[in-house]
């Protein structure tokens, strides 16, 4: 079974994440069958399966998102949202930034740059509900969620605070796994597509 993935190209890491999603599809079998695209256009958005969100700065992102006419397509997605960094930002439903307009699309209380500016960047090894080996992670002033609500699932906690959820089809991490050789998580968000 293929899948229709668009990767919101407003600012962030896009190449990276085609390319994950490239060789996520080149594991599962299914490259003849599936296409990534970068996503410039509101109308592109309801033929997808899934979207990702890539990080960035999210007031920026956010206000991109209005500029390009493309908050009330992603509001009313079917699909699955694959958001990273700035995305899990703009996801929740609550941050600790009132000049930003979330989608609040999963249930969760967000702090920004919870760790601090760029220099305060690093990289850990997570366990996350339902691997059965670490994941490593790449943060870079990255958030965390403080808590979240019903029918949001927690994923993986670390001493500041949840770095990985997911709702529904969505998923929301805090790091940057399209900088990852390890391609887990995408492959587990694209099987979540067609559940």
């Amino acid at each position: 079974m293929g899948f229709r993935i668009g990767v919101l190209a407003l600012q962030g890491a896009v190449s990276e994440h085609i390319d994950a999603f490239r060789l996520a599809f080149e594991l599962m079998g299914s490259t003849g069958q599936s296409s990534v695209i970068p996503v410039r256009n509101a109308d592109e958005i309801p033929d997808l399966d899934g979207l990702a969100i890539p990080g960035g700065e999210s007031t920026t992102i956010s206000r991109l998102i209005d500029k390009n006419r493309m908050r009330g397509p992603i509001e009313e997605f079917e699909g699955g949202i694959f958001a990273t960094c700035a995305g899990m930002v703009l996801m929740a439903t609550n941050v600790d930034d009132p000049r930003l307009t979330t989608l609040g699309l999963i249930d969760m209380n967000v702090m920004r740059n919870a760790f601090g500016r760029q220099k305060e960047s690093f990289e850990a090894d997570l366990k996350i509900r339902g691997f059965d080996s670490p994941y490593h992670a790449i943060f870079i002033r990255a958030p965390v969620a403080t808590s979240c609500g019903t029918g949001t699932e927690e994923l993986s906690r670390i001493e500041k605070g949840i770095v990985a959820v997911r709702k529904g089809k969505h998923y929301a991490l805090a790091f940057h796994p399209e900088l990852s050789v390890d391609t887990r998580l995408h492959v587990r968000f694209l099987e979540g597509l067609h559940e």
